[in-house]
């Protein structure tokens, strides 16, 4: 084999292997089996399970003074009930923590939802968080994705 076919040869290979680096780097999120995509401009999430969109809601994210952070991560831990030591006992119904002690969670103030109104959390409407928090159960907190953005 000539020099020339054997160093294309061999720069083919490396660029491969360095694509399938790139590619495995990229897709955290092809990895989870449940995505949620939380938008605090739109006050939304965008639920997607094995790729496909399984849902769409309204949520209330951090009121001025309150911030609810950006970022990516898995679902650390769930709780069917807990209730905030922070803040007055309050409760927090179908929790799953992501993030230090912010969660995706139910609530009662329902007419709230769509705008910032929370200390922090991620807030839905009790029967949405009941599936999120259902979702992740069925499918693991590793296999959990939470990724909230401007």
């Amino acid at each position: 084999m000539s020099k020339f076919i054997h160093l294309v040869l061999r720069n083919f290979v490396a660029a491969m292997a360095l694509a399938g680096i790139w590619t495995v780097a990229g897709t955290t999120e092809s990895k989870a089996d449940v995505v949620a995509r939380v938008d605090l401009s739109s006050q939304t999430m965008h639920v997607r399970v094995n790729g496909r969109t399984y849902a769409r809601w309204k949520i209330s994210s951090g009121r001025k003074g309150y911030r609810t952070p950006t970022g990516t991560w898995r679902a650390k831990w769930t709780k069917r009930m807990h209730y905030s030591s922070k803040y007055d006992w309050s409760p927090m119904p179908y929790s799953v923590f992501y993030n230090r002690g912010y969660a995706v969670h139910g609530t009662n103030y329902v007419s709230r939802l769509g705008r910032p109104a929370s200390h922090g959390c991620i807030r839905l409407h009790t029967a949405n968080a009941r599936k999120f928090y259902n979702l992740v159960k069925r499918y693991g907190r590793s296999n959990t994705l939470i990724r909230v953005t401007y």
